[in-house]
């Protein structure tokens, strides 16, 4: 298991590696649109690399410090919204975590790229995301 693990992480490396994820800076920004890139599904047996979409993860989202919300567009087809429960700026990161559903998720953004780590975690399945957030509206 380790074995696999390990490639899947080296193969991981390298997917990312041959497209750069850029986003924009977010600091002192407090409503962004992150962009999912790619994703990766594990349960107890396996786990499977994959575009976001082939899994129902909304390709964007959109997010609001002020309101605590998070909610897809209405290009993702259907109306999400999840309420943040957390969140936190700290050494130069945006830390935002909630639970809904039975599904606990965190965000982890560096707020001078933009880029997104995302881990979203039920029972039996975890969901890791990798993407990219810039400014929404006024504060570009």
């Amino acid at each position: 298991m380790r074995s696999f693990m390990a490639r899947g992480a080296i193969a991981l490396s390298l997917a990312l590696a041959a497209f750069p994820v850029l986003g924009d800076d977010l600091t002192g920004v407090n409503r962004f649109l992150c962009a999912s890139v790619q994703a990766t599904r594990c349960t107890a047996e396996d786990c499977l690399v994959s575009a976001p979409w082939e899994w129902n993860i909304p390709e964007f989202i959109q997010v609001d410090l002020d309101s605590k919300m998070l909610s897809t567009t209405k290009a993702s087809g259907t109306l999400r919204k999840t309420p943040i429960k957390h969140i936190e700026r700290e050494n130069g990161l945006i830390v935002l975590q909630g639970v809904e559903a039975g599904r606990a998720f965190s965000f982890v953004i560096t707020q001078e790229t933009g880029f997104a780590s995302v881990a979203v975690a039920r029972e039996g399945i975890t969901v890791g995301v990798f993407g990219t957030c810039t400014p929404l509206g006024a504060a570009r």
